[in-house]
């Protein structure tokens, strides 16, 4: 079987499994990652393998601790599905590493991703937790988690590990401040920060128009 043969069975795989997910880590939004990180290899990382960026980039969700039981990373459903296609293991354990490091765990919380194909995966990621299409994201989560809009009496927090952020269950307007805002200065590579530069304009601006809003400050 070719590497495109297995790419291609892995996004049908992925479609069926986010078919009907609402909390806006859907397929649509694994395709932007895909995207996303292939433009990054084309532009900054040539020597990056592109077949382990891929793969991680489809099978990045597949294990979020946010939908799983145990509330850990570690790639079980994705290791079972690599191990299917009787990969190079060094393949599997590349992608899996990805995997388990892939998310932002908090404000002060060490970033463990160690490789190129990594930062490439995280960086596509993070790009499409921020701008236009990481609000709507934001607001749809919380809603799937039945957070508040907002809430002045919470205020936002910057968690020092990965349990204090993984326990909040704070507003979702806070969440801009806990870790959409702060994804700007934490991108690795050069295609990423200049993305990331325009993408935070636009969430600074919808938080001064939220806020004017929600104090009626925009009333004449």
């Amino acid at each position: 079987m070719t590497q495109q043969d297995i790419l291609q069975k892995t996004i049908e795989y992925v479609k069926q499994e986010f078919s009907d997910d609402s909390s806006g880590h859907d397929w649509w939004h694994i395709y932007r990652v895909w995207k996303t990180a292939l433009a990054i290899c084309e532009r900054d990382a040539e020597r990056a393998d592109a077949f382990i960026v891929q793969l991680a980039a489809l099978l990045h969700d597949l294990d979020d601790w946010k939908f799983n039981a145990s509330g850990d990373e570690t790639p079980l459903r994705a290791k079972a599905w690599l191990d299917s296609f009787f990969l190079d293991p060094s393949i599997t354990d590349a992608v899996c590493k990805i995997i388990q490091h892939i998310s932002y765990k908090g404000a002060g919380a060490e970033n463990k991703m160690d490789s190129l194909e990594g930062f490439i995966v995280q960086d596509a990621d993070r790009l499409d937790a921020i701008g236009a299409i990481g609000i709507a994201r934001a607001f749809a989560y919380g809603g799937y988690a039945k957070r508040p809009l907002y809430d002045p009496d919470s205020p936002p927090q910057l968690h020092a590990n990965f349990e204090e952020y993984k326990n909040s269950k704070s507003a979702t307007i806070n969440h801009f401040h806990e870790k959409l805002l702060l994804l700007k200065d934490k991108m690795n590579t050069a295609t990423a920060k200049r993305i990331a530069e325009q993408r935070h304009e636009v969430m600074v601006q919808f938080l001064d128009q939220f806020m004017n809003e929600w104090e009626g400050k925009d009333v004449g």
